[in-house]
C-alpha cells in the first residue's frame, strides 16, 4: 500500500488498515492526548486519541519529517 492509497481511504478504513497492516512502533503521551505511531510499508501513521473520551480523533500519515521528532529519543 502506498501513502497515497492510504490517504484516500475513509477514517474507518484507515483505522482498519492500521489494525490489520500496521506495526506498532511507539506512543507519545501528554496530559490531554495520546498518540500511537505505526509503520505500514514505507510510511508512518499516527492515531491521535482523546484521553478523556478514549476515542480516536485524528489519523495522520507521513513518510518523514518533524512528525518523527517526538519519537527520536526512544529510537
Amino acid at each position: 500500500m502506498t501513502l497515497y492509497e492510504f490517504n484516500i481511504l475513509s477514517l474507518e478504513e484507515k483505522q482498519a488498515t492500521v489494525w490489520d497492516r500496521g506495526t506498532f512502533l511507539d506512543n507519545y503521551i501528554t496530559k490531554d492526548i495520546r498518540i500511537n505511531c505505526y509503520a505500514i510499508d514505507k510510511f508512518f501513521v499516527e492515531l491521535v486519541y482523546d484521553a478523556g473520551h478514549n476515542t480516536i480523533t485524528e489519523v495522520r500519515s507521513f513518510k518523514y519529517g518533524n512528525s518523527l521528532d517526538k519519537y527520536a529519543p526512544k529510537f
